[in-house]
């Protein structure tokens, strides 16, 4: 793997990448439509965790600091996890309940937190060699219990946030490892490539986060590419769901379909990409078209994804090329220089990259 210092943004490109949502507002906003009694609570909870996004959002007025040179350069270690309990509250401090080498709380969501944080930087250090979500040993803290049936989590620029969901439509929100590697990975964009939150760039933001977090699941799973499911956020619906997971990496738009929820809206390709003002542009929705990419390269080379493809993948993330504002094919081309840096022009690595955006219909 090429290794590359961490790309710098000037802090107002920070802003976009502080606070990303693993629920898509579309699902919060159908889902507080619901009028049926058994989806009260569910109904009742969507409302507030829309409001919820809608203030945060308001509020991106501060930048996020990157790391500081010094620390940019330090050599992987171990983690540093501080878990803290909101019960109930949105005060993010909360109570300290579990520290790094602490023994189980006996609590379900701060061990899962714990646990999830741990093998979210594992990935990063023994696979990629890079320390920890700012490449520089940045702690790992998070928030359980946040709020009152909090239907989301967050990465919010300096830590996780969780929820404990409705309880209808949505369980606890630390039970999928992939939604815990993929909120984290937000803080690994916004140390590195600082992908603006919109548009294309946004939905490769969102996208880049699902890879690492199937990667993570895989990785501390052992499952090849055939054995994963490549499913993001599986385990987080109710049994009255009809549903496996928030998305599909592998086929896209066939992650749900349920009377309450809908149907699944990502694309998987530009043959049916979505144009949209809602959802920051569809970030959430679009993100279907490079995710597929990212699994087609994958089953291509076989073995396991966080070997090849992750570090194609990784590199172009970090390698300081890539703009804010990268549309889809500029991040396809920059995949490709990345295979060929990595593994040479014409190898099996290059063609099945430049094969899977051509599958896609992004132009390379």
């Amino acid at each position: 793997m090429v290794q590359h210092p961490p790309a710098q943004r000037p802090p107002s490109l920070l802003l976009s990448t502080g606070r990303c949502f693993i629920i898509p507002p579309y699902l919060l906003r159908r889902l507080a439509r619901q009028d049926a009694p058994q989806f009260s609570a569910a109904a009742r909870a969507a409302k507030e965790a829309l409001s919820h996004v809608r203030s945060v959002q308001s509020a991106r007025t501060s930048p996020v600091p990157a790391a500081p040179p010094g620390l940019r350069e330090a050599q992987p270690g171990l983690p540093n996890r501080s878990i803290y309990d909101a019960a109930g509250s949105e005060n993010l401090s909360g109570k300290l309940v579990r520290k790094e080498g602490s023994p189980e709380s006996g609590d379900l969501s701060t061990d899962e937190a714990y646990s999830g944080l741990g093998n979210t930087h594992r990935l990063f250090v023994e696979i990629f060699g890079r320390n920890s979500i700012d490449g520089g040993g940045l702690p790992l803290d998070a928030t359980v219990h946040f709020g009152k049936l909090y239907d989301n989590a967050f990465w919010d620029g300096r830590q996780m946030v969780f929820g404990d969901g409705d309880g209808e439509v949505f369980e606890r929100f630390t039970r999928s490892l992939s939604v815990i590697g993929h909120e984290l990975t937000h803080g690994v964009t916004q140390y590195s490539a600082g992908l603006a939150y919109r548009n294309q760039a946004g939905a490769i933001n969102e996208s880049v986060s699902d890879v690492f977090g199937a990667l993570v699941e895989q990785y501390v799973k052992r499952q090849s590419v055939t054995e994963s499911s490549w499913l993001i956020g599986e385990g987080l619906f109710t049994a009255q769901v009809g549903g496996f997971a928030l998305r599909s990496m592998k086929a896209p738009g066939t992650a749900y379909d349920d009377d309450v929820l809908g149907k699944d809206p990502q694309p998987d390709s530009m043959d049916s990409y979505v144009r949209t003002s809602a959802d920051n542009g569809g970030v959430h929705i679009n993100s279907g078209i490079p995710n597929r990419a990212f699994y087609l390269t994958a089953e291509s080379l076989g073995g396991n994804a966080w070997g090849a493809p992750g570090q194609i993948w990784y590199d172009t993330l970090t390698g300081g090329s890539l703009p804010a504002t990268a549309t889809f094919s500029v991040f396809a081309r920059a995949t490709a220089a990345s295979a060929v840096e990595l593994f040479g022009s014409g190898s099996a690595e290059h063609d099945a990259v430049r094969k899977a955006w051509e599958t896609v219909k992004v132009k390379l």
